[in-house]
Order: structure tokens, then C-alpha cells, then sequence
């Protein structure tokens, strides 16, 4: 049987605290595929997706890549549009996906940090999924410190995205990020440990 990677999936809402337990797996020597990093690599300066996004939405985009409050402008409040620019960037996300387990395929783990995990049905795909969570006056508190932030825009961030307890109701495994950092990386180091004495392929 061809070996390859056991698939860890890891999504959460914003705020929750994804960024930090992906990095805590970094740490411990796992590779990460970051679907927010490569939407980012895709339409940053001389980004693949430029000239299609261009296309499909005029004056988006110059020589530092997207611009994001412009591109936004043209979606915002539009499903229409917004699936338009869906249907450019997803596929290319997925391609960039398959090359990068391609990539790792001598790897016993590999973790897949999807934020749209659930929303796309790509959960299925994967052997586990790891769900980050924290309270909901945590998750107000942390999002609220990010530049230009505002209570209006966080409530529309998380009406868009599938709630918290749901995503928590699809997990094999939940993280809290509630706690002290020392705390959470050693949920991560934990969960690791299992996941290795299994000699998970």
C-alpha cells in the first residue's frame, strides 16, 4: 500500500487562537500547509491569480498585488461576486494543497490549516480534525485589538463563518486556547504524543 501522511486537519473561527497552535506544531517539527498564507503568496506582488482577478474585477490589483480594501469593495454584501473571486482563488488554493502533501508525502503527520475546513467539505479529506476554540469574551477581546477592527465588522466576521459550537460538534479534537500559552502548547505536545505512539501513516 502507498504510504502518506496521516492528515490533521486544524480550522477555528477568528480569534480563537488558530495561528498560535499551528505554530506550537511547527515547533514540534510537523509540517503546516497555511491556506490563509497562500491565498496571500497567490495575490501578493507577481501572484499567480493577478491577471484573473484583475480581469474579473478591474482596478483591484497594481504592483504590490491585491489591493484587499478595493477587492473588498467589489464583494462586500455581493454573493454573486463574492463567488466569482471564490472560483478563482479556491481551485488554486487546492492545487497548491495537493503539491504541498505531494511534497511532505515521507511524513508520518502533517497538519492542514484550513479555515474554511467545514465550510468547503474539505474535513473529508482529512484522517482527524482539530477544532481551536475559546470563549466568546476572549474571542471579542482578541479581535478587537487588531488594527481597524470595529464591533460591527466582528459580528459580520462571525455571522459568516459557521459557529463555533458547530465546528466544535464536527471535531475529533478540541483545543482551548483559554489558557495560559505554556498550557495550550502542551495540549498540542499531548495530542502529538498519541498521535505518534499510534504510528499514525
Amino acid at each position: 500500500m502507498t504510504h502518506r501522511p496521516f492528515r490533521l486537519g486544524l480550522t477555528g473561527s477568528i480569534g480563537m487562537g488558530k495561528s498560535t497552535v499551528a505554530d506550537f506544531f511547527r515547533e514540534m517539527s510537523v509540517p503546516v500547509f497555511d491556506a490563509d498564507a497562500e491565498v496571500h503568496r497567490l495575490q501578493g506582488p507577481d501572484g499567480a491569480l493577478l491577471g484573473a482577478i484583475e480581469a474579473r474585477f478591474p482596478g483591484t490589483t497594481g504592483p504590490h498585488g491585491v489591493d484587499r480594501s478595493a477587492l473588498g469593495a467589489h464583494v462586500f454584501g455581493r454573493p454573486g461576486e463574492l463567488r466569482a473571486l471564490e472560483a478563482i482563488v479556491h481551485p488554486a488554493v487546492a492545487d497548491a494543497r495537493a503539491a504541498f502533501l505531494r511534497r511532505h508525502a515521507g511524513h508520518r503527520l502533517v497538519l492542514l490549516d484550513i479555515p474554511l475546513l467545514f465550510e468547503r467539505g474539505i474535513d473529508a479529506e482529512m484522517d482527524a480534525v482539530a477544532v481551536v476554540t475559546a470563549p466568546a469574551h476572549i474571542q471579542r477581546r482578541r479581535v478587537l485589538r487588531r488594527r481597524g477592527m470595529t464591533p460591527a465588522k466582528l459580528r459580520g466576521l462571525i455571522a459568516s463563518q459557521l459557529p463555533d459550537r458547530m465546528k466544535q460538534a464536527g471535531a475529533d479534537i478540541v483545543i482551548s486556547t483559554a489558557r495560559p500559552k505554556w498550557q495550550t502548547r502542551g495540549q498540542v505536545a499531548r495530542l502529538l504524543a498519541c498521535l505518534r505512539a499510534a504510528q499514525v501513516r
